[in-house]
C-alpha cells in the first residue's frame, strides 16, 4: 500500500479538496444536511460510492452532521494512511454533498489520540491492546489500533525511566489548521497556558491550571504520512 505524505495530502486539499482536512491518520470532512432525509440519502450515496471504489470510509451521522473519515488500512502491517484512491473518493463525496444540498464544515473536524510516556512500549502495548480492543495482537509497533475503530488510537511516547511521579498521559487533539489558533486562545482564556509553541503549527503544548499537558496538533509542517 502506497500512502501519501502529509505535505502531498495538504497540497491536494489546498488545490481542490477544500471540504477536507488531514488529521492524524485519516482525512476528514463534516457535512450538514438540510434535514434528516437528505442526510440519509447522502449517507447511502457515500456508502455506494465507497463500495464501488473498494474502500471502507468511517461514516458517522449525528447532531453535528455527517462525519466522514478516509483512511486505508494495510492488511499486512495494520498501518493506516491516505492513498491516492482516498483522495479520489474524497472528491466524489464532496460532489455528492453538493448534489444533495449538504454544506461542508471543514473547521469542525476533530480527532483525539491517547499518548502514554514509557521507556519500554513493547512491554505495555499487548496489555493496552487487549484492554482497549479485546486482542493483544492489535498492537502495531508503538501504537494500538482498533481495526473496528471503536476507541481512539493510542500511541507510546519514548521517555527515560523515572521513579519520581510525573504526568505520563496526555491527549493529542487534532484540528483543522484554520481553527487551531482560536482553540488555543480559548483554552488559554479558560485558564490554560502555552508550554511550548516551538513546533507550531505542527503541534503546540498546552497545560491546564494543574499543569496537565495536552498537544494541539495539525497536519501542517509534517513530512510523514
Amino acid at each position: 500500500m502506497e500512502t501519501l505524505s502529509n505535505r502531498d495530502i495538504v497540497k491536494a486539499i489546498d488545490t481542490g479538496l477544500g471540504d477536507w482536512r488531514k488529521l492524524a491518520q485519516p482525512m476528514a470532512a463534516r457535512f450538514r444536511p438540510v434535514d434528516r432525509v437528505a442526510g440519509a440519502v447522502f449517507v447511502a450515496a457515500v456508502a455506494k460510492a465507497a463500495g464501488d471504489a473498494g474502500l471502507e470510509p468511517e461514516i458517522r451521522w449525528g447532531r453535528g452532521g455527517v462525519d466522514v473519515r478516509l483512511c486505508t488500512v494495510d492488511d499486512a502491517t495494520g498501518r493506516r494512511g491516505v492513498t491516492a484512491a482516498d483522495l479520489e473518493l474524497a472528491g466524489a463525496i464532496s460532489d455528492l454533498a453538493r448534489e444533495h444540498g449538504l454544506t461542508a464544515a471543514p473547521g469542525e473536524v476533530t480527532q483525539v489520540e491517547l499518548a502514554l510516556d514509557t521507556a519500554d512500549h513493547s512491554a505495555l502495548t499487548p496489555f493496552w491492546s487487549a484492554l482497549l480492543t479485546g486482542d493483544a495482537g492489535n498492537a502495531r509497533g508503538d501504537e494500538v489500533l482498533d481495526p473496528t475503530d471503536r476507541v481512539p488510537v493510542m500511541w507510546f511516547q519514548s521517555t527515560d525511566p523515572h521513579e519520581t511521579p510525573r504526568q505520563r498521559w496526555h491527549l493529542d487533539v487534532w484540528l483543522a489548521p484554520e481553527v487551531a489558533d482560536a482553540r488555543i486562545e480559548a483554552a488559554v482564556a479558560a485558564g490554560g497556558t502555552v508550554v511550548n509553541a516551538a513546533k507550531a503549527p505542527s503541534y503546540t503544548v498546552l497545560a491546564d491550571p494543574d499543569g496537565n499537558r495536552v498537544c494541539v496538533c495539525t497536519a501542517l509542517d509534517r513530512d510523514g504520512a
